[in-house]
């Protein structure tokens, strides 16, 4: 038999062992098809962009590698983005970041105009993709010395708030151009390395430039603003503005979607039980799937407890109609269109396994007080064949099942990777 068909019947042999504890196969991955994840541009230049400055990453961002096949352009971005996709399974988004644009010369952030993203709107129409889209509030002049919407000068704090203004025009466009919301993302990284001795006049000032930013209003079916928090960055160890309790402060009381980063919080802390706490307060959650290794937060998303938990705590609570996700990683020391496929093929993996749980089973033994079936079950899910049921879906979506995959990079990487001179380097 060959490989298709074993697939095939590995599944059904699957789907008979879900069916013994009362899943719904079919029905998952009919649910399935309606999963999306936000893949964010920024891996496959290493958070470069496209300003045409050369300016060095800085804000407490840092990627380390120099694989080689870094895209240097716009068209060569969306080429690699293209192979990424066609290794997914789904109908996936684009995240991207302000300093992306097409660029024709200087253009600073506070002048960014949706002109210089009909680009990707139209890539994104082509390729059947719905963006979303982020202010850049690092690598840049303004933000040198670690602020910016919290920023004591304030001609700087108005350069950043205009930034912020403009992106939002940008959004919103963009979701207008696809009919669909485009979440514009707030990351600020503003912070000091040692302990400060006034906690509360930046956080003030930040509140009053978001405040500033978000006084127009736009369609819903158009844009929705998200805020971001962090527990600490490089040059910010001590103390961050737009910590997690600010910015839950500041969704709550201005009806803003709130982001929750899993590698923006302390490195034994999880976001999976905070999600079903802000989502009683907050109308929607971003959240940025992401790896932290030790103070590193942004390594690539592989199948972890946490990973799992995550999205197990979305199924379990009916949020997918309420939970954007998306991934936030940039690693320079594989391949990094390996990277996209490997990242996100794992965030919907993680997906699946939550929606083959006996979710209505468990909740009646826990209700009943019976402890000890909520366990056993638990326990006994973990060794149900997953991986065929993944694969089954792999294949009815015309991608590639397994690490098959992986040939497909290995030949673009020898075709049009390894042709980038000058490529990469190290950061």
């Amino acid at each position: 038999m060959n490989r298709a068909g074993n697939i095939e019947k590995a599944f059904e042999l699957a789907r008979e062992e879900y069916q013994a504890i009362g899943v719904d196969v079919d029905s998952a991955l009919q649910r399935m098809r309606d999963v999306e994840i936000s893949v964010h541009c920024w891996q496959g230049d290493d958070v470069k962009g496209f300003e045409g400055d050369d300016g060095a990453l800085g804000n407490g961002l840092a990627v380390t590698g120099n694989y080689p096949g870094r895209a240097r352009t716009i068209d060569e971005l969306q080429s690699d983005l293209e192979l990424a996709y066609s290794l997914i399974p789904g109908n996936h988004r684009l995240n991207l970041h302000a300093l992306y644009g097409e660029f024709k010369g200087r253009v600073d952030r506070d002048e960014i105009e949706v002109e210089h993203f009909q680009g990707w709107i139209d890539w994104a129409r082509d390729q059947k993709v719905r963006l979303d889209f982020n202010p850049s509030y690092f690598s840049h002049p303004n933000a040198t010395d670690g602020f910016t919407l919290a920023h004591a000068d304030s001609g700087i704090r108005q350069f950043w708030i205009d930034h912020g203004i403009a992106c939002r025009k940008i959004a919103a466009a963009m979701g207008a151009a696809q009919s669909n919301p485009c979440i514009n993302n707030f990351w600020v990284p503003d912070g000091y390395k040692d302990v400060p001795a006034d906690r509360k006049a930046p956080r003030e000032r930040l509140a009053d430039s978001l405040d500033s930013i978000f006084a127009t209003e736009y369609p819903a079916e158009q844009t929705l603003d998200a805020v971001e928090c962090k527990l600490f960055g490089i040059g910010s160890e001590s103390y961050v503005v737009g910590s997690h309790e600010f910015y839950m402060g500041y969704a709550m009381s201005r009806n803003k979607v709130l982001c929750l980063d899993a590698g923006h919080f302390h490195p034994t802390e999880t976001i999976s039980d905070k999600i079903s706490a802000v989502m009683m307060y907050v109308p929607e959650l971003l959240l940025h799937v992401s790896r932290g290794v030790r103070w590193d937060s942004d390594h690539v998303v592989t199948y972890s407890d946490e990973l799992q938990s995550i999205m197990q705590e979305v199924v379990r609570g009916d949020y997918l109609g309420r939970v954007h996700i998306g991934l936030d990683f940039f690693d320079a020391s594989i391949n990094r269109v390996a990277a996209w496929a490997i990242g996100t093929r794992n965030a919907l993996k993680a997906v699946l396994a939550a929606l083959l749980e006996p979710t209505e089973q468990l909740r009646k033994m826990e209700l009943e007080g019976d402890l000890t079936g909520r366990l056993a079950l638990l326990e006994e899910q973990k060794t149900l064949p997953l991986g065929a049921v993944w694969n089954h879906y792999c294949q009815s979506v015309d991608v590639p099942a397994g690490s098959d995959w992986l040939g497909n990079v290995r030949q673009y990487e020898s075709q049009v990777l390894s042709q980038r001179s000058d490529s990469s380097a190290l950061v």
